[in-house]
């Protein structure tokens, strides 16, 4: 009888688990239509609205492709240190971090420095004026395209860039105040003299959830949303970028990167490893140091410090990561900011839905309909927010449209709220009162919105 009783108690517990278990994930899932907007990954969305948002794997891989994705896992955390050494070798000379990881902190959002704090999760281009062989921007003679700020023991860094703020107050039309901070970038502690016309543009490192998702879909799905003549006189003209294919040696069409400079995930992370870390692979088998004046190095080396291997499964486990569940889809608050968010037309650029193209080759990423809220073109943000530094065909004053999704949970995962491409608005409403050009229609929405309804406006954003 009392063995009975245990087991009873046991059934009862256990299915009283499972009605809390299901109710929670009723919450997060109302329903198992794959088309719902809770899915923001379709069906590779993640059920998590913790510090571990934007680190969780696609949920239908096999699992040997798991893997896969735990080995580039493992190697997107891996600290590179000086040559030799058994593990991880190859560091710099110069480099600018030493991990994908140490930007892409919890594959999330970089933040800007505080005040005695190093830029370890930015990078700062550089580029004199004029066009490459393929249209990319011209390097910076005894620099490159990218200040390196780090150096190995022994070496000189190439310098570093102080920043400092200028805090400006603006009135809503209501009267109530906001503030936004105008970055200013000085180089400092050069190792040798910088040509005098160098254009300069600041990055923080954006999350990298979801991106295999935005390579599945189609360039024709992009192109059907650009209007670079505004044939509509809507006033958004959204372009497209063209790019170099450094593997197939010819010009494609631009996704990736604040300016959409990079045509693809593997030329993405193979560019980041050398750029950032200084390591070679097959794509990028030049030093980053390659050309400057104080070091040395042999072009004809044909020896790569990272193996195709491991660059595949850095490039597979970005490919594979999923994209955290919405949260509060159905509150009233929120339902209300996305009828403001479309009216005021900030869905003109920030596309709330795509999908996919059908992969043979990654069914995971195949004909999935997903809630990304980019169209992944080129626009034009005016003067305020304008870099004045050409890549391939953005001009100075024009950025890819970010994506949104996962956007609320940056405080969570992150710590920050460390908004757009140098991280100067420090939440959300800072970041859409920096838009113009053809964002200060909606801008200035915004501007005339009630606080009730600015409010609303960024409880939808943060639910994204």
């Amino acid at each position: 009888m009392r063995k009975t009783s245990v087991a009873v108690l046991f059934i009862l517990a256990t299915m009283f688990a499972l009605q809390v278990a299901c109710r929670k994930a009723d919450a997060l899932k109302p329903d198992d239509n794959p088309d719902s907007e809770w899915l923001s990954g379709g069906s590779q969305t993640a059920f998590d609205q913790g510090s571990g948002a934007f680190s969780h794997a696609f949920g239908s891989l096999p699992a040997h492709l798991i893997r896969v994705h735990e080995i580039g896992d493992a190697q997107f955390n891996a600290t590179f240190v000086s040559a030799p050494a058994p593990l991880n070798p190859g560091l710099g000379p110069i480099f600018n971090n030493v991990s994908c990881g140490s930007c892409h902190v919890s594959d999330g959002r970089g933040k800007v420095p505080g005040l005695g704090e190093s830029a370890a999760n930015m990078l700062f281009r550089l580029s004199i004026p004029g066009q490459g062989e393929h249209g990319n921007p011209v390097p910076v003679p005894g620099y490159g395209d990218q200040l390196q700020t780090r150096a190995l023991l022994g070496k000189s860094r190439e310098g570093d860039v102080a920043i400092t703020y200028t805090d400006n107050t603006y009135k809503f039309a209501d009267g109530s105040t906001y503030n936004l901070r105008t970055p200013t970038y000085t180089f400092t502690g050069l190792y040798t003299t910088m040509p005098g016309n160098v254009m300069l543009s600041p990055r923080v490192a954006a999350p990298v959830f979801g991106l295999g998702l935005l390579e599945a879909i189609t360039e024709q799905n992009i192109l059907e949303n650009a209007d670079p003549d505004d044939r509509d006189n809507d006033g958004i003209s959204g372009k497209a970028n063209r790019v170099w294919d450094v593997y197939s040696q010819k010009t494609v069409l631009g996704r990736f990167g604040w300016k959409a400079n990079q045509p693809n995930l593997l030329q993405q992370v193979g560019a980041a490893y050398n750029g950032d870390i200084g390591i070679t692979s097959f794509l990028f088998p030049k030093e980053s140091s390659e050309g400057q004046t104080q070091f040395d190095s042999d072009p004809n080396s044909k020896t790569y410090e990272l193996s195709d291997s491991l660059l595949y499964s850095t490039h597979f486990y970005v490919r594979t990561l999923a994209v955290p569940v919405r949260r509060n889809v159905t509150d009233a608050t929120v339902v209300a900011g996305k009828a403001l968010f479309i009216s005021a037309g900030c869905a003109k650029c920030h596309k709330p839905d795509m999908r996919t193209g059908v992969d043979v080759t990654m069914p995971q990423v195949s004909n999935q309909l997903i809630h990304p809220y980019t169209d992944l073109l080129l626009h034009d943000l005016g003067t305020g927010l304008a870099d004045n530094r050409p890549d391939f065909l953005a001009g100075g004053t024009e950025w890819r449209t970010a994506p949104l999704w996962g956007i609320g949970l940056t405080q969570k995962v992150n710590g920050h709220t460390n908004f757009l491409h140098d991280g100067r608005a420090r939440n959300i409403m800072e970041a859409i009162m920096w838009h113009g050009g053809e964002a200060l229609s909606a801008k200035n929405k915004v501007n005339n919105m009630s606080k009730k309804e600015r409010d609303a406006l960024v409880s939808f954003v943060e639910s994204l």
